[in-house]
């Protein structure tokens, strides 16, 4: 029996950080190591610190890596191989700074925010593959500085289907006076996130990014959907509006997905969507990436140039138009919120015993 190997410290932009384990496995069809892992946020330590900075983050963790048959503990069942972190683990160090967030249920928690490379490095270390950022900055928790469009594909459609409805997206975003930046969200999705000046709440977000999709879908009506229940999507990109609800959050720039080909989710350039696939970007080649075209979400950093914020008012018209002149409202939340003013019934149309017969 091989000897257990011994802890490594990194030194990571100043700090020391504790690998214990390092020979861990956490891809075993890549034998990619804890170390490893540890060692690739390290080499992208610019682009994931920008992606987290100042931003209360979910912990994604996966203490015994990847492997066949992984599964994640959820709320109804606790029992699991992964799990989501939402508060300061135990036993942090004194330099792991946190932000107090508010859930839908009202409870509160100090989560994890970022601040410097070494806290990635230290989250790493614990089993965490993906980062989750909420879209708000610690100095206001409560104002949202990103919209963020999740471009989801549904079975019967793949990310080539998401990166033909992509042009449309970025056409009507810049009649709204919106930048978008786009990157994969290291599966079959693609994810675009627009910088705002933060002065939004998370329901007025949301909202707009109901309207950018309805009127997405009225431009691509047998490529796109906004049905929150899957059984009326079809073989669509579904839009998935609710990722700007409160409490949702988006894997974030350089995380590591959980499957076997280790991906990452990588900014891209809107000339090269048709180019590449998500397969492309894994921990072996976005480090080389990043070194050789920078971080292409620079502009989302929470330090960044103000200059570069977009206003959601133009948006938020593009919503009171579909309420005023189209009778279109809000659409139903996740399962796990309490009812929200205005809300429409939130029964599944095949289990809706009220819903008129065809």
């Amino acid at each position: 029996m091989a000897a257990k190997a011994q802890p490594v410290e990194l030194d990571v932009a100043g700090r020391a950080v504790r690998v214990s384990s390092p020979d861990r496995v956490v891809f075993p069809d890549l034998g990619i190591t804890k170390l490893q892992v540890v060692e690739y946020f390290v080499l992208v330590a610019d682009g994931i610190t920008g992606a987290l900075l100042d931003r209360p983050t979910t912990l994604e963790r996966w203490p015994k890596g990847f492997f066949d048959g992984a599964v994640m503990a959820t709320r109804a069942d606790s029992h699991g191989d992964a799990f989501y972190q939402k508060r300061l683990p135990k036993g942090a160090p004194e330099w792991v700074e946190t932000a107090t967030i508010a859930f839908p249920s009202g409870r509160t928690a100090d989560e994890v925010c970022p601040t410097e490379p070494a806290v990635v490095a230290w989250a790493a270390n614990l089993g965490t593959l993906t980062f989750h950022p909420w879209p708000v900055r610690r100095e206001d928790v409560e104002a949202v500085d990103q919209l963020r469009i999740d471009l989801d594909p549904q079975p019967g459609t793949a990310f080539d289907d998401a990166v033909r409805v992509a042009p449309h997206l970025r056409e009507l975003l810049t009649e709204l006076g919106l930048t978008g930046y786009p990157k994969t969200s290291g599966g079959r999705g693609l994810h675009v996130f627009v910088p705002l000046a933060p002065s939004w709440s998370f329901t007025q977000a949301r909202r707009a990014t109901i309207a950018i999709g309805r009127e997405l879908e009225r431009r691509l009506p047998d490529q796109v959907t906004t049905r929150w229940w899957k059984e009326e999507r079809g073989e669509k990109i579904f839009v998935d509006y609710n990722q700007m609800a409160r409490d949702r959050t988006i894997a974030s720039a350089y995380s590591i997905r959980a499957n076997k080909r280790a991906t990452v989710s990588a900014p891209l350039a809107w000339d090269e969507l048709d180019q590449v696939q998500p397969d492309d970007f894994d921990v072996t080649t976005v480090p080389d990436r990043l070194r050789e075209k920078g971080d292409l979400f620079a502009a989302l950093r929470a330090d960044r140039d103000r200059s570069l914020d977009c206003d959601l008012r133009p948006a938020l018209d593009l919503a009171d138009r579909d309420e005023h002149e189209h009778g279109l409202g809000d659409l139903p939340y996740p399962p796990e919120y309490p009812k929200m003013p205005g809300e429409p019934k939130r029964v599944q149309p095949s289990r809706d015993k009220d819903r008129p017969k065809d």
